[in-house]
């Protein structure tokens, strides 16, 4: 299976291959400005000295300010944080907001620390970078094992050296110059854009069943969204599995349980599935908002779902995607289905340059606006290019990047 950067390359590759991109400029617009990768040593509560490594791709600027999440795992690696630098800049592009992309980690096991500990890494990792991020240089947000209060200290220790400036970073809480909505926007956003593509599709909303692999942030509120819309949601899954009901899953009980037992395990709202059963479940949409690359060469054949949304990021390897191809099983690529997330980080970062809040009602419209905007440009360039809508995506999104990077000049 190809590393997480093989397969960027290959859908940019896919991509360039139509816009005829001489090769000079493939190397431009892939190759990243900037690799850096940190010593973060943190004090343990024990009083012994435990050494990370951090990283930080800053990967295109041609658009504006770099922007990009910033995610504690213990698997975290330059070559997986590079390839995901790469897709803030096509994601960014794709829905026209003014960002380039980055993306940063530290490889890290979260539930091995306290919240202290936790702190004083996130403000040590903020001292080696400090001078290199910044509200006009590279914007971090949320990611995989961070959240608002990650952003909060990030703030807090970037105001230490450059004074105060809420627009270094956003997914920040509400009460510190966050934005209303940025919880909910990814998942709001996947969302609203898989009734787009159900509609285009035409297929009716109230009549169609959804299975979504993910019950974290973004899952739980793309089920939400969907249920309130009309569907049914038939199978939701975490990593202690999953659950399904033909009938239809009470999202709202579902919600619930997990809050008070920390996971679906032992939620009577269905019958017990594995993450791999709810991949091959009988459904007009399949939504990974999981982790990256669970639909393979290995299990593609075995999908029978009408329509695949990709809330995660690079759920669908290659292999799958041109299987996937071939037996004519739409795919909304994660550069476009789960770019709610960065729109809303924008519209944080726009207020705080400006020091006015919007209200939430005007933070959806606005949301909506913007990724219906880009899904239907995508769309139309599908159609017009008879190409998948992933490379209509990449279409877009290079295109862009390619005319700022002639624009602005070398």
């Amino acid at each position: 299976m190809k590393s997480a950067f093989e397969a960027a390359e290959q859908y940019f590759a896919e991509a360039a291959s139509v816009l005829d991109l001489s090769s000079s400029m493939r190397t431009l617009l892939m190759t990243p400005e900037r690799e850096i990768k940190v010593q973060v040593p943190v004090k343990l509560d024990n009083g012994e000295i435990a050494t990370f490594v951090g990283y930080r791709m800053q990967h295109n600027s041609a658009r504006g300010p770099m922007k990009g999440g910033l995610r504690y795992h213990h698997e975290v690696n330059a070559d997986e944080v590079l390839a995901l630098a790469s897709l803030m800049t096509w994601k960014t592009a794709v829905v026209d907001i003014p960002f380039g992309g980055a993306k940063g980690g530290i490889s890290v096991n979260t539930k091995e620390l306290s919240i202290d500990e936790l702190e004083r890494l996130t403000r040590r990792f903020v001292d080696e970078l400090h001078d290199l991020f910044g509200p006009d240089k590279d914007i971090p947000a949320p990611d995989m094992g961070t959240n608002a209060q990650t952003m909060a200290w990030i703030m807090n220790q970037y105001e230490k050296f450059h004074g105060f400036s809420p627009a270094c970073v956003t997914g920040k809480p509400v009460e510190l110059y966050g934005a209303e909505g940025r919880e909910e926007a990814t998942g709001r956003g996947v969302g609203a854009l898989t009734l787009a593509t159900l509609r285009r599709c035409r297929r009716p909303i109230e009549a169609s069943t959804i299975a979504i692999q993910g019950f974290g942030n973004v899952g739980t509120f793309t089920a939400a969204y969907l249920e309130k819309a009309g569907t049914r949601i038939v199978a939701i899954s975490d990593v202690s599995g999953g659950v399904l009901n033909r009938s239809g899953i009470d999202v709202s009980a579902a919600l619930d349980w997990v809050r008070s037992a920390g996971s679906l395990t032992g939620f009577s709202g269905g019958e017990r599935i594995s993450n791999d059963e709810i991949l091959a479940l009988d459904v007009d949409v399949l939504i990974p908002a999981a982790l990256g690359g669970v639909l393979t060469h290995e299990n593609a054949k075995d999908v029978r779902a009408k329509m695949i949304v990709e809330a995660a990021n690079g759920p669908v390897t290659p292999e799958a995607d041109a299987i996937f191809r071939q037996r004519e099983i739409p795919v909304l690529p994660d550069i476009l289905a789960n770019a709610g997330g960065v729109t809303v980080s924008y519209f944080e970062w726009v207020q705080n340059q400006q020091y006015f809040r919007w209200d939430l009602r005007r933070v959806r419209e606005e949301l909506e606006k913007s990724l219906t905007r880009g899904f239907d440009r995508v769309w139309a360039t599908a159609e017009e290019k008879k190409v998948p809508l992933r490379t209509a995506a990449y279409l877009l999104a290079i295109g862009r990047v390619g005319r700022a990077e002639i624009l602005g000049g070398i």
